[in-house]
Protein backbone atom coordinates (compact mmCIF):
# COMPACT_ATOMS: atom_id res chain seq x y z
CA UNK A 1 0.00 0.00 0.00
CA UNK A 2 1.58 3.39 -0.99
CA UNK A 3 0.73 7.03 0.51
CA UNK A 4 -1.18 7.63 -3.39
CA UNK A 5 -4.03 4.38 -2.08
CA UNK A 6 -6.99 5.99 -0.44
CA UNK A 7 -7.32 4.21 2.90
CA UNK A 8 -3.60 5.24 3.44
CA UNK A 9 -3.40 8.56 2.11
CA UNK A 10 -2.02 10.13 5.75
CA UNK A 11 0.96 10.41 7.40
CA UNK A 12 1.89 7.71 10.43
CA UNK A 13 1.54 10.32 13.32
CA UNK A 14 -0.07 8.60 16.23
CA UNK A 15 0.08 11.47 18.78
CA UNK A 16 -1.35 14.57 18.72
CA UNK A 17 1.18 17.57 18.12
CA UNK A 18 -0.16 19.43 21.13
CA UNK A 19 -0.36 16.91 23.47
CA UNK A 20 3.37 17.01 23.19
CA UNK A 21 3.04 20.74 24.69
CA UNK A 22 0.13 20.62 26.64
CA UNK A 23 2.03 17.35 28.39
CA UNK A 24 5.61 19.58 28.82
CA UNK A 25 3.55 22.90 30.13
CA UNK A 26 2.12 20.64 32.53
CA UNK A 27 4.94 19.13 33.33
CA UNK A 28 6.77 22.88 33.91
CA UNK A 29 3.75 23.73 35.74
CA UNK A 30 4.46 20.92 38.34
CA UNK A 31 7.82 21.41 38.55
CA UNK A 32 7.44 25.35 38.71
CA UNK A 33 5.34 24.63 42.12
CA UNK A 34 7.54 22.38 43.63
CA UNK A 35 10.84 24.16 42.95
CA UNK A 36 10.39 27.50 41.72
CA UNK A 37 13.22 29.43 40.37
CA UNK A 38 12.50 32.96 38.90
CA UNK A 39 14.98 34.63 37.02
CA UNK A 40 13.56 37.63 35.25
CA UNK A 41 12.36 41.19 35.97
CA UNK A 42 8.79 41.49 36.28
CA UNK A 43 8.28 43.79 34.18
CA UNK A 44 10.48 42.29 31.29
CA UNK A 45 8.32 39.27 31.90
CA UNK A 46 5.16 40.78 31.03
CA UNK A 47 6.22 42.36 28.01
CA UNK A 48 7.82 39.85 26.12
CA UNK A 49 6.00 36.86 27.55
CA UNK A 50 2.91 38.56 25.80
CA UNK A 51 4.42 39.73 22.60
CA UNK A 52 5.61 35.95 21.66
CA UNK A 53 1.98 34.77 22.84
CA UNK A 54 1.36 37.07 20.41
CA UNK A 55 3.40 36.53 17.96
CA UNK A 56 2.61 32.34 18.05
CA UNK A 57 -1.09 33.76 17.43
CA UNK A 58 -0.45 35.42 14.81
CA UNK A 59 1.73 32.82 13.11
CA UNK A 60 -0.75 30.13 13.83
CA UNK A 61 -3.25 32.53 11.97
CA UNK A 62 -1.02 33.30 9.01
CA UNK A 63 -0.25 29.32 8.53
CA UNK A 64 -4.22 28.20 8.98
CA UNK A 65 -4.99 31.09 6.18
CA UNK A 66 -2.51 29.38 3.63
CA UNK A 67 -4.15 25.54 4.71
CA UNK A 68 -7.36 27.49 3.51
CA UNK A 69 -6.37 28.95 0.71
CA UNK A 70 -4.22 25.75 -0.66
CA UNK A 71 -7.43 23.61 0.28
CA UNK A 72 -5.78 21.59 2.37
CA UNK A 73 -6.48 20.17 6.31
CA UNK A 74 -4.68 21.17 9.01
CA UNK A 75 -5.60 17.52 10.84
CA UNK A 76 -2.39 15.62 10.39
CA UNK A 77 -5.21 12.48 10.11
CA UNK A 78 -6.34 13.64 6.57
CA UNK A 79 -4.96 13.59 3.63
CA UNK A 80 -2.88 16.23 2.57
CA UNK A 81 -3.96 17.76 -0.73
CA UNK A 82 -0.86 20.66 -1.72
CA UNK A 83 2.43 21.47 -0.46
CA UNK A 84 1.97 25.22 1.15
CA UNK A 85 4.72 27.16 0.26
CA UNK A 86 3.09 30.70 0.23
CA UNK A 87 3.23 32.69 3.87
CA UNK A 88 5.20 31.64 6.87
CA UNK A 89 6.12 28.37 4.91
CA UNK A 90 7.92 30.32 2.86
CA UNK A 91 10.51 30.37 6.00
CA UNK A 92 9.78 27.39 8.01
CA UNK A 93 8.48 23.88 6.85
CA UNK A 94 6.62 23.80 10.52
CA UNK A 95 5.23 27.11 11.32
CA UNK A 96 2.22 25.94 13.37
CA UNK A 97 4.86 23.67 15.39
CA UNK A 98 6.87 26.66 15.80
CA UNK A 99 3.54 28.77 16.57
CA UNK A 100 3.12 26.00 19.16
CA UNK A 101 6.67 25.89 20.87
CA UNK A 102 6.42 30.08 20.66
CA UNK A 103 3.21 29.88 22.81
CA UNK A 104 4.25 27.79 25.53
CA UNK A 105 7.73 30.06 25.60
CA UNK A 106 5.71 32.84 25.85
CA UNK A 107 3.73 31.34 28.55
CA UNK A 108 7.47 30.02 30.31
CA UNK A 109 8.58 34.11 30.09
CA UNK A 110 4.98 35.46 31.07
CA UNK A 111 5.11 33.77 34.66
CA UNK A 112 8.69 33.85 34.95
CA UNK A 113 9.57 29.62 35.13
CA UNK A 114 12.55 28.07 33.74
CA UNK A 115 10.83 24.97 34.00
CA UNK A 116 8.39 25.37 31.62
CA UNK A 117 10.77 27.38 29.01
CA UNK A 118 12.91 23.67 29.08
CA UNK A 119 9.52 21.78 28.65
CA UNK A 120 8.63 24.18 25.63
CA UNK A 121 12.24 22.85 24.04
CA UNK A 122 11.90 18.86 25.76
CA UNK A 123 8.19 19.04 23.85
CA UNK A 124 9.47 20.98 20.70
CA UNK A 125 11.87 17.82 20.32
CA UNK A 126 9.15 15.45 20.86
CA UNK A 127 7.45 16.67 17.89
CA UNK A 128 10.37 16.73 15.68
CA UNK A 129 11.34 13.05 16.34
CA UNK A 130 7.74 11.61 16.33
CA UNK A 131 6.22 14.22 14.36
CA UNK A 132 7.80 16.04 12.04
CA UNK A 133 9.72 12.89 10.44
CA UNK A 134 6.83 10.96 10.06
CA UNK A 135 5.11 13.88 8.17
CA UNK A 136 8.26 14.28 6.34
CA UNK A 137 7.94 10.93 5.28
CA UNK A 138 4.76 10.84 4.39
CA UNK A 139 4.83 13.92 2.29
CA UNK A 140 8.29 12.71 0.44
CA UNK A 141 5.94 9.73 -0.62
CA UNK A 142 3.19 11.71 -1.75
CA UNK A 143 4.80 14.46 -3.49
CA UNK A 144 8.06 13.00 -4.43
CA UNK A 145 10.40 15.54 -5.81
CA UNK A 146 8.65 18.79 -5.66
CA UNK A 147 8.41 18.20 -2.03
CA UNK A 148 12.16 17.34 -2.19
CA UNK A 149 12.78 20.39 -3.75
CA UNK A 150 10.41 22.52 -1.19
CA UNK A 151 12.29 20.61 1.82
CA UNK A 152 15.82 22.01 0.09
CA UNK A 153 14.89 25.66 0.42
CA UNK A 154 13.14 25.74 3.21
CA UNK A 155 13.94 24.69 6.89
CA UNK A 156 12.37 22.55 8.93
CA UNK A 157 11.75 24.97 11.88
CA UNK A 158 13.35 28.70 11.70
Amino acid sequence: MTADSPDRDRSSVRIPPPLFYLVGLAAGLGLDYAWPYPVLPQMAQYVVGFALIAASILLVALAFREFSRAKTHVDYRKPTEAIIVGGPFAYTRNPVYVSMTLLVVGIAVAVDSLWILLMAFGAAAGVNCFVVRREETYLEGKFGDEYRRYKAAVRRWL
